[in-house]
């Protein structure tokens, strides 16, 4: 299976941006510039932070919008004594579709470990929403060779207790550390070389259909300049797009790459 028979999965991560007005005044817009023609091809999910999630969910099942709502995080406890958390449970009754697991931010600026990030996937896939699984380097482990020792060893632990099923229905996220909110970008063939060996990782450890079936977005400095040449790559199914989806016409383009490509 080839990139072109597995539908693009474009997510935009608002991370602590966009109040719930300001949510509903980009969802309206997008909505807007996003037609039935790119829904068609392109899976879009919105990530906004947790406060805008209802308002955001209101606003797509009040107007039969085809965008996806998505979380940014969640606890790997549907219930309990943890303060300042949000449950799964919670989110699933939302509506919410795709949640975001392992975020280099959550990892690198909140101390997330493997072993939390399988528990996240774990608890998500429970809840029978998609986790999107991100892997990355730092810029001293690309400069060291290690790059794929990292990605690899995060790829494992996180998928550690899947099934080759839940596998096959999840999104990994390759977005390497150094290029978040830095404006810098892997180059076409090293994203494309990390995803490829992504992919043949997930054959390794759950067969070859669950690995043609995996999507497998790139993220880190996404914006509409790149996002075609980046999606001609054969296994880069997708981006997860950082600040660029924060702005309406911007993250529009992003998902229209079909009409950028020359």
């Amino acid at each position: 299976m080839s990139n072109n028979q597995r539908r693009s999965l474009i997510s935009g991560n608002w991370k602590m941006n966009q109040n719930h007005y300001e949510a509903i005044q980009c969802i309206q817009k997008l909505a807007y510039l996003v037609g039935k023609d790119d829904f068609a091809v392109v899976d879009v999910s919105i990530h906004p932070p947790f406060t805008d999630i209802r308002s955001v969910q209101t606003l797509i099942d009040a107007d039969d919008l085809k965008f996806m709502l998505g979380a940014q995080n969640c606890h790997y406890e549907n219930s309990g004594a943890f303060t300042g958390e949000v449950s799964p449970a919670f989110l699933a009754k939302l509506g919410t579709k795709y949640v975001i697991c392992g975020h280099s931010e959550r990892r690198e600026l909140f101390g997330e470990t493997d072993e939390m990030v399988q528990k996240k996937v774990a608890a998500v896939l429970a809840n029978k929403m998609v986790p999107i699984l991100c892997v990355g380097e730092t810029l001293a482990e690309r400069e060291s060779g290690s790059t794929l020792e990292k990605v690899l060893g995060q790829l494992r632990s996180g998928l550690a207790k899947a099934t080759p099923e839940q596998v096959a229905s999840l999104v990994v996220a390759y977005e390497p550390i150094w290029a978040i909110g830095t404006g810098k970008t892997a180059t076409t063939a090293d994203a494309q070389e990390v995803c490829h060996a992504i992919r043949q990782e997930v054959g390794v450890l759950f067969g070859a259909e669950t690995a043609a079936a995996v999507r497998i977005q790139y993220g880190g400095s996404v914006k509409a300049a790149n996002i075609a040449e980046l999606m001609r790559q054969t296994d880069i199914d997708g981006a997860l797009v950082g600040g660029a989806s924060i702005d309406p016409d911007e993250f529009a383009r992003i998902v229209q790459y079909r009409l950028h490509e020359e």
